[in-house]
């Protein structure tokens, strides 16, 4: 264990849903930490911003489309090796445009019965938890 403190990362996680209620997932580019794997679209809350507009931004910018943020689902605190990470999660819908995968490899639209036929970073397993619970909703 270092004793210096693992770096932290704040985190705005959006679960968006279509009027079908599939949900939008994104592939990581293959290089960097969590090369490769799926993961719920979103990003680090900048000083002074809130959830809310980190997630409009960050799906703006990594998918090229509009969000409305709703409901808090879960929020989460993992430890991976390299740095600690909160991640607040909102349901959030789609309003306008059509994902394209700007900063990911690929998106797609899946049912939560698929969902786990996908490979996510350790912490978003408890996300997927609580979708199959249906916390939040």
């Amino acid at each position: 264990m270092s004793k210096f403190p693992l770096p932290h990362k704040n985190i705005g996680v959006a679960v968006i849903q279509d009027v079908q209620g599939q949900i939008l997932i994104d592939r990581r580019p293959n290089r960097g930490l969590m090369a490769g794997l799926w993961e719920f679209p979103g990003g680090k809350v900048e000083p002074g911003e809130t959830v809310t507009e980190c997630l409009k931004r960050e799906i703006q910018e990594e998918l090229g489309i509009e969000i409305e943020v709703g409901k808090h689902l879960i929020t989460i605190e993992h430890t991976y090796s390299q740095f600690h990470v909160t991640l607040t999660v909102h349901y959030c819908s789609h309003l306008r445009g059509i994902p394209q995968p700007l900063e990911c490899d690929e998106i797609r639209w899946v049912n939560l019965a698929e969902i786990d036929q996908f490979t996510f970073p350790d912490a978003n397993a408890q996300i997927i938890t609580a979708l199959h619970q249906g916390l939040g909703s």
